[in-house]
């Protein structure tokens, strides 16, 4: 098959373009206004150190008695019957047992002490509250017990990221969010942790609550309590959604299940890999950090491909862009202008890049002589590496 060397078709168009290449490096070189990655890492850790302070010891306090009080021992109040059983030392039932409800004056009526004062009261407290209306003014000794029979009830709706989304019963002092999303079978690994309450009869008053924050925590034990019919959403986290393009081969926002992690490298082989018709070593990543702003990172794909810089995690929004480079541009002229203008695209179907990466077709296109084509145009030297990044990127994530 016939060779030809005949550069005819570039002779008039190789001066200008090879000037456009010069300039467009020279001005990639200048508008770099990107952020090392050792700068990245420290702006990163300084966010998660600012997430992550603990609460001081006043709030730690009041939320510490927010949960005594919230969940802490069932508390009797309104609307609660209860079986009260009163017994003297020789184990004789001084009258069978009563079964009484709490009035809204937290009082109950028993035989012969009228009314007791027991509203807001644990039920240890209940036994002795009762016991000192009985002994000593009607007994000489006696032992007092005290069963809560039927608590009133209030049923809220909760939905979203929990194991039995649905109606769930909370006890009278169990009228808050963390007990109506324990009731309804715990959130699931998709929750984001963040809940809203709408109230039905106050459908204005709509609050949503962060509760892996220590401050909305304690906002959520404050709440008053739940009424019949409210309604808790407790939300999923968003899908973890990466944006990978540029020079890789299927450029593609990636999305994956909330939790899941996924690094640099992986982004990449992800998405096909890097492209091989030409040789891209470095990436952009782009951040939205908490203050709004997006953070540009300049990232050695090189040095994270040898574990000289770390191969670390995307977040969910995150952007990896592999950018066009000077490098690129030169690798992509050669391609497009010196093999398809002078003609070896009709005599070999490889790229620029592959064919000077070849030997064998090199010494043949050259007659067998010394001078291969990657001699005659990759005078840099850089043109023709089959960089091992592209064998690493293109294969398959584990």
């Amino acid at each position: 098959m016939e060779r030809t060397r005949s550069f005819g078709p570039l002779a008039g168009h190789a001066a200008p373009l090879i000037c456009a290449i010069i300039v467009a490096g020279i001005t990639m070189g200048c508008s770099d206004h990107r952020m090392g990655l050792d700068e990245f890492m420290r702006l990163q850790q300084d966010a998660r150190e600012a997430a992550s302070q603990a609460p001081s010891d006043d709030e730690l306090a009041v939320i510490q008695e927010l949960l005594d009080q919230r969940l802490g021992a069932y508390r009797v109040g309104s609307d609660d019957v209860l079986t009260v059983t009163v017994t003297a030392m020789d184990d004789t039932t001084l009258f069978p047992p009563v079964q009484a409800r709490i009035n809204r004056s937290g009082e109950v009526e028993l035989p012969l002490v009228g009314a007791v004062k027991i509203g807001d009261m644990d039920l240890i407290d209940v036994d002795a509250t009762i016991r000192r209306a009985y002994v000593p003014q009607y007994y000489r000794t006696a032992v007092v017990h005290v069963e809560v029979t039927a608590p009133d009830y209030t049923q809220v709706y909760v939905h979203g990221a929990t194991t039995f989304p649905g109606l769930v019963t909370l006890r009278r002092t169990e009228r808050n969010l963390l007990f109506a999303i324990v009731a309804a079978g715990g959130s699931t690994n998709q929750a984001s942790g963040k809940v809203t309450l709408r109230r039905i009869r106050r459908p204005t008053q709509e609050v949503e609550l962060d509760l892996t924050d220590p401050k909305q925590l304690r906002a959520a034990l404050a709440l008053k309590p739940l009424e019949d019919g409210d309604i808790v959403t407790v939300h999923a986290a968003p899908p973890n959604t990466i944006f990978v393009g540029g020079l890789v081969n299927a450029p593609r926002p990636q999305t994956y299940p909330p939790g899941v992690e996924m690094t640099v490298l992986q982004a990449l082989a992800a998405a096909g890999g890097l492209r091989t018709d030409v040789t891209p070593t470095e990436a952009t990543l782009i951040r939205r950090m908490p203050n709004g702003r997006d953070a540009h990172v300049k990232l050695d794909l090189r040095r994270v491909s040898d574990g000289r810089d770390p191969n670390f995690a995307l977040a969910a929004g995150d952007i990896l862009w592999v950018p066009r480079t000077f490098r690129t541009i030169v690798e992509d002229f050669i391609n497009k202008n010196i093999f398809m203008r002078a003609g070896f695209t009709a005599t070999y179907s490889v790229s620029g890049i592959e064919y000077m990466n070849r030997h064998s077709l090199q010494s043949a296109g050259a007659g067998g002589g010394g001078g291969g084509l990657q001699d005659s145009f990759d005078p840099l030297g850089f043109l023709g590496q089959n960089a091992a990044l592209q064998t690493l990127l293109t294969q398959p994530v584990p």
